[in-house]
């Protein structure tokens, strides 16, 4: 008799100070496929998650719109919650940090640690900003980092080059609040000691596949340079749990954000009679965490540590994937390609069939998936709508005008229905592995047979004659449960489908033992419309729903953006010029037919410009922002009536447009046009 599992799997707590993107979705996404097919094998799946609500940004927002944080996280749960429901994730508790079972566990987590002595007090000096009159968190400061020199990174960490520092190494820092360079002062903090866990860490990791070896590499490399205690305090104003004992000192954001998920869980259990303690620490629980790359080192180090020096079992595996991007380009606020949940559902675009992409870009690697738009519209009507669902358009109408919807009441040739059947253990594999697009690429070789088998056996002849009427009816019964089959296979990937196919073919909710049966002598409903073929309208409409989003928001409420801008950074408007100035200035459309690094020079790109009728040799100071070869292809604004000039490195025949904040190199953003702009075309 097969084993049943005991699984309790949890997604990172998306921050509840902003509406949920594209990145969110793909990491529920690829962990709801993994609990849905557990689902499907008979285990017992917990699925958990909550809003993060804690923390300064939480804090600042709330004062900028004049409610209280209470009152911001609800309304942003609510959004959350509705996103949620409509990509299919199908969470069996979703809750809130800011709850009394999350204060609960973390003051009992808390209390364990420093009975066992990893707990510790210590003076620090830390950054305060005097025009706010608070203490900064390390994400609110920012300077270049004192190892790449990376300009615009944050207090704690760079997102460049990955190295971990104070925020007092940075160079040139400031309050990304107020745009004044703090102060240093004295306050008493409270600390994890991380250091005294090297040991287990470096054990835990190399157990039971944890990680991911490309990411059990990066913790070696921390482990190996020296783990330094945690600091798990802020200082008032702080929205979050008081430490106890304590009138002005908080639990970090980061202490309690994990315990969010035994918070979370611990709501469910009492609300359906079930042991916590008994379910969490019971050896035969496994934990699944699922989370994305930029918070590894909490998870696969401050976390386990946590847990096992409060006596609660640790995690089974860890499960951390790349970022998504859009069209091969991170996602950017600045250049409105900044893709929110709410911008897909209201674009009209199935979720399901997103999911269908997503999923088959996923693999078990920490490596980015690209949202391609042409690649989605090519991919969904091709294999969806074009092979798929066809299946059963191919049979329909021969069921219903022919056979009064009903099978056959046996079939003689099962060849093509044991093969699919044979790859139920591969597939099974494939998901258990979270190798999801190995997986749908078996599922689609599988809808290629069929389809193939259609062609060859050409039921629309068979119809023709009367003769052949019996042969023709076992053809559409072995289409209908070739149909049934591959559904079975792609319902953790797409369960509205799946759920609207079942209605089709009047049967109960699939099971993944279900492929080994056949719906024989069985009435199905008369056929409708499955899925909706993709239009580049609906995606171009996505597009302009991202372009169009109101951006206008105080810069300090985003601690997690790489847009936050000072106030102090905007430069006055220049002094008024007239029209017969501005029309001395020839600004062209330009293509970048190549751009390349200069030896030697720390700002400079070399770009070859196309303005139609010539090319030209351009020198632009964007290397910090840009990858040479990102560019290659782009169009951009160029000055093409500025006299040359000439550089050390070579000859400079223009310039091209870009926007920034000079005086706190908050980053280049080279100006793009429209669709639609041609190189040499003059901007007026």
């Amino acid at each position: 008799m097969k084993e049943y599992k005991t699984l309790i799997v949890t997604c990172a707590l998306p921050y509840a100070n902003a509406n949920l993107h594209l990145g969110h979705i793909l990491e529920h996404i690829q962990a709801d496929i993994w609990v849905r097919f557990q689902k499907m094998q008979g285990n017992k799946c917990y699925f958990i998650c909550a809003d993060d609500t804690h923390g300064t940004p939480i804090m600042l927002k709330a004062q900028e719109l004049n409610i209280t944080p209470e009152e911001l996280t609800t309304q942003i749960y609510k959004s959350h919650v509705e996103d949620i429901k409509a990509f299919d994730i199908s969470f069996d508790h979703y809750y809130t940090t800011n709850s009394p079972e999350s204060k609960e566990l973390v003051y009992d987590i808390y209390n364990k640690l420093k009975t066992n002595n990893k707990i510790a007090t210590r003076n620090i000096h830390q950054l305060y900003d005097e025009e706010k009159q608070m203490f900064l968190p390390d994400r609110y400061i920012k300077g270049t980092c004192p190892k790449c020199k990376a300009e615009e990174q944050y207090g704690d960490n760079c997102e460049v080059c990955g190295t971990f520092y104070s925020p007092t190494d940075l160079i040139d820092y400031y309050s990304v609040i107020s745009g004044t360079k703090p102060v240093i002062k004295k306050s008493e903090h409270y600390f994890f000691k991380l250091s005294e866990c090297g040991d287990f860490l470096d054990n835990w990791l190399n157990r039971n596949n944890r990680l991911q070896q490309e990411a059990i590499n990066k913790m070696h490399e921390w482990l190996s340079s020296g783990l330094q205690d945690w600091d798990i305090s802020r200082d008032k104003p702080y929205f979050g749990f008081l430490i106890p004992g304590t009138t002005d000192k908080y639990f970090y954001v980061w202490l309690d954000a994990p315990i969010g998920y035994m918070g979370s869980l611990l709501n469910f259990c009492k609300q359906n009679n079930l042991d916590f303690q008994q379910l969490w620490n019971d050896p035969q629980t496994e934990i699944y965490h699922f989370f994305g790359k930029d918070v590894l080192y909490f998870h696969a180090l401050f976390w386990p540590a946590v847990l096992k020096y409060s006596g609660y079992n640790t995690p089974t595996s860890l499960f951390a994937h790349g970022f998504l991007t859009l069209n091969g380009q991170k996602m950017s606020k600045s250049r409105k390609t900044f893709i929110n949940a709410k911008h897909l559902i209201e674009s009209k675009i199935p979720t399901n069939l997103f999911r269908y992409y997503i999923g088959s870009k996923l693999t078990s690697k920490v490596e980015d998936i690209d949202f391609s738009l042409d690649d989605f519209v090519f991919k969904v009507n091709s294999e969806l709508v074009g092979k798929f669902v066809n299946i059963a358009a191919r049979s329909s109408s021969f069921m219903d005008k022919l056979f009064n919807n009903k099978t056959a009441t046996t079939i003689k040739d099962t060849s093509l229905l044991n093969r699919i059947s044979s790859q139920e253990s591969e597939i099974a594999e494939h998901y258990t592995n979270r190798e999801y697009a190995r997986a749908l690429r078996l599922i689609m070789s599988l809808v290629d047979e069929v389809n193939i088998y259609v062609d060859n056996i050409k039921p629309w002849a068979l119809a023709k004659d009367p003769q052949q009427l019996e042969l023709l009816h076992e053809v559409c019964s072995i289409l209908i449960n070739a149909f049934r089959l591959i559904t079975i296979y792609l319902k953790p990937v797409t369960p509205q489908l799946a759920l609207d196919i079942e209605k089709y073919l009047n049967i109960k909710e699939l099971q993944w033992s279900d492929v080994h049966s056949l719906l024989l002598d069985h009435n199905i409903n008369k056929y409708t419309h499955l899925i909706t073929r993709i239009d580049t309208k609906m995606t171009e409409n996505l597009m302009n729903l991202a372009q169009n989003e109101v951006t206008l928001q105080t810069t300090a409420t985003e601690a997690t953006s790489n847009e936050i801008t000072p106030s102090s950074q905007y430069e006055p408007i220049a002094d008024i010029i007239d029209y017969d100035d501005f029309s001395k200035l020839d600004l062209r459309i330009a293509k970048i037919v190549n751009a390349q690094y200069v030896e030697g020079a720390d700002k400079l790109l070399q770009l070859t410009l196309d303005i139609g009728c010539e090319t030209r040799n351009v020198f632009a100071g964007i290397k910090s922002a840009y990858d040479p070869a990102t560019l290659v292809g782009k169009h951009t604004v160029m000055v093409a009536n500025l006299a040359p000039r000439k550089m050390k490195f070579g000859l400079s025949q223009g310039m091209v447009l870009a926007a920034s904040f000079d005086d706190k190199n908050s980053g280049v953003y080279i100006l793009e046009p429209h669709d639609g702009a041609k190189p040499g075309m003059r901007v007026k």
